[in-house]
């Protein structure tokens, strides 16, 4: 009899657990705007005990944040401006507390959809006013108080059904976004996240981070379990909604904890918010609390996802084309690798002059130096060649050996052998990692290198001794995985363009952007930071010594100013360069690693930089000319 009792219980207890949790439409609806009628409580009320943060010289002072919105248009700035005072501010606060106190009391009137409606305008309008401050919980909240402030307000049940549906789809796609971008870093997959998160400062919780040090097979169960709930959310609606209740108090009690260990505690109210519209939508259709509910949104947002999706193919493909295509002047060879270059002359120059070589930095393109080798192509007599490294724009990786980063060095001295001429003398330009290959493949071009111009170069010991260098090296190799997994999925379509490519000339943003929204450079980044970050780590120095060539070495110096060592590291690039060469080191002030390509102000001064330093080199050569042939063209 015993067994047989327990036997019932353990049943009757599954079943209560694995069942749908059948709420109906006006209940989700007013469990929905109720606890996103407490976050905004919370989040008025954490705002006006702060109010000091809004004032001159605050956090949020607005005639600093305002900045940030340069770039809207002239009606929101306006509109931005005239609720973002100080006195507007607070009682614009004032009135959503009471508001959201209202909307917390019983009652299931229309007039409920009115304020759940201003709750989700003022947040929005508010939001760039906090922009120090505000957070998921507040967008979250903002998503649910405009669906259900409309929900009140449409008198057909249909439509309210399509709103909440529409709040369900979003959390699902919250969670399950959230979880798989969580599974593409490698602290998530290997359980370091957790304890990761909990020693910081901001959001960490000491007793827990603790906690994981001294279980560290639960804290991967944990992690592994966050992890889990997340990508696997939209079970809920599982075996016709009996997995809901499970998939629902574990997301909640992810949420709780977060609020007490993290000091989330909007996320709490935020987040399960959508938790009703999620019960209401997994139950059954056949379940008496849900009895005529109208799911014809699911079908009509499966349509719009799949559109979505043949935009996004089809921006790829097209994408995918321009950036492989080249331009009509490309031109292609094969090195000793087996790898395809694509690269262009952009000018021949004079047959007495060097030809200068563009080798670009990492996940970078070659038309980042578009400011600089335009204008040497127009006003000099230099050769002007850029390529592209394997697998970027229209080059081919084809090596099947582990990639090293020797591989490049050989393609940029196969590049050299055989795009420029055999009798002219060449000046390698690398930025950032391009000046280290240049730098490697000194050695192998000999006597036909003349010089190197190193555009705020890498450092094979930067990683050593670097903190800031080494701390982000893992950071780096996170986010570049992460946005070959995200642009091989189609979001390439969401990207906007970055104000680097802005900053080019107006003819190669089209191309530049191309490539910077197409999987191909990333995969290509990912692969080369491997290698940088196995060989950096590996260099115990000192730099291999650079016989005869010139060197000019340009910091940016916003680099110099963020990391000194880096301006020791530049020094030291020049120090290699010996047997009498002419070395030169110098900063361009305001330019950054990258703007001092893309901003046509610090490019051009860099273009200066290295004409002057090359006649300088030329003066040299003819006052004091080293070998017959030098005195000869002395004559």
């Amino acid at each position: 009899m015993p067994r047989v009792q327990f036997a019932r219980k353990t049943r009757k207890i599954a079943s209560a657990v694995f069942a749908p949790a059948p709420v109906g439409r006006d209940r989700a609806l007013g469990l929905s705007e109720r606890l996103a009628a407490a976050t905004t409580l919370t989040s008025s009320l954490e705002y006006l005990a702060q109010r000091r943060q809004i004032r001159r010289g605050g956090l949020n002072d607005w005639a600093i944040v305002k900045d940030v919105q340069a770039e809207s248009t002239p009606l929101v700035r306006r509109l931005l401006n005239a609720v973002s005072g100080p006195r507007t501010t607070t009682v614009l606060h004032v009135a959503r507390a009471a508001v959201a106190t209202g909307m917390l009391l019983p009652g299931n009137s229309r007039w409920r959809g009115a304020g759940s409606l201003f709750l989700g305008s003022t947040s929005a309008l508010l939001y760039p006013r906090h922009r120090y401050g505000t957070d998921g919980s507040d967008q979250v909240a903002i998503l649910v108080q405009t669906a259900t402030g409309a929900a009140r307000l449409v008198r057909s049940p249909q439509a309210r059904d399509a709103l909440l549906w529409y709040v369900a789809l979003q959390a699902n796609l919250s969670y399950l976004v959230s979880g798989w971008v969580k599974l593409l870093g490698e602290p998530w997959r290997d359980a370091s996240a957790l304890g990761g998160v909990m020693r910081t400062r901001t959001y960490g919780h000491e007793g827990m981070f603790r906690w994981t040090r001294q279980h560290p097979k639960a804290a991967r169960y944990l992690t592994h379990g966050v992890l889990a709930l997340e990508c696997l959310f939209p079970l809920a609606y599982a075996c016709k909604g009996r997995l809901a209740r499970p998939v629902i108090a574990s997301a909640a009690a992810f949420h709780l904890a977060n609020g007490y260990f993290m000091g989330l505690g909007r996320f709490v109210t935020a987040f399960t918010a959508m938790h009703p519209m999620v019960a209401y939508t997994s139950a059954p259709k056949d379940h008496p609390a849900v009895a005529g509910r109208d799911d014809r949104a699911l079908p009509a947002a499966l349509l719009l996802l799949a559109g979505a999706g043949a935009i996004a193919a089809g921006t790829a493909v097209q994408r995918r084309l321009r950036t492989t295509e080249g331009w009509h002047t490309s031109r292609m060879l094969t090195t000793r690798h087996g790898n395809e270059l694509q690269y262009e002359v952009l000018s021949h120059g004079r047959a007495e002059e060097p030809v200068l070589v563009f080798a670009a930095g990492m996940v970078s393109t070659s038309e980042h130096f578009t400011w600089i080798t335009e204008r040497l192509a127009k006003e000099t007599g230099y050769g002007v060649v850029t390529y592209a490294r394997a697998g970027y724009a229209g080059s081919r990786h084809r090596s099947a050996a582990r990639f090293r980063l020797a591989e490049s060095v050989d393609d940029l001295v196969d590049l050299v052998r055989l795009a420029v001429e055999p009798d002219r003398k060449v000046v390698l330009v690398g930025h950032s990692l391009g000046g280290e290959l240049a730098r490697r493949a000194a050695a192998q071009l000999g006597e036909r290198l003349h010089a190197v111009v190193y555009l705020d170069s890498s450092h094979p010991d930067e990683l050593n001794r670097s903190r800031q260098q080494s701390e982000s090296a893992g950071q780096l190799r996170t986010s570049l995985a992460q946005m070959a997994w995200y642009l091989r999925l189609g979001t390439g379509v969401l990207m906007a363009r970055p104000e680097w490519v802005e900053g080019l000339p107006v003819a190669y943003r089209k191309k530049a952007f191309a490539q910077y929204a197409d999987a191909r450079m990333w995969e290509a980044g990912r692969r080369e930071w491997e290698a940088v970050e196995a060989e950096f780590r590996a260099f115990s120095g000192p730099l291999d010594p650079v016989e005869g060539a010139h060197a000019l070495v340009v910091s940016a110096q916003q680099t110099v100013d963020r990391d000194p060592d880096q301006l020791l590291m530049h020094r030291e690039l020049a120090e290699a360069h010996r047997g009498g060469a002419h070395t030169e080191v110098t900063v361009i002030e305001g330019a950054g690693h990258d703007t001092v390509l893309t901003q046509s102000r610090f490019a051009h001064r860099a273009t200066d930089l290295i004409t002057a330093f090359l006649d300088g080199v030329a003066e040299v050569r003819s006052a004091h000319p080293a070998n017959p042939a030098d005195q000869e063209a002395a004559k």
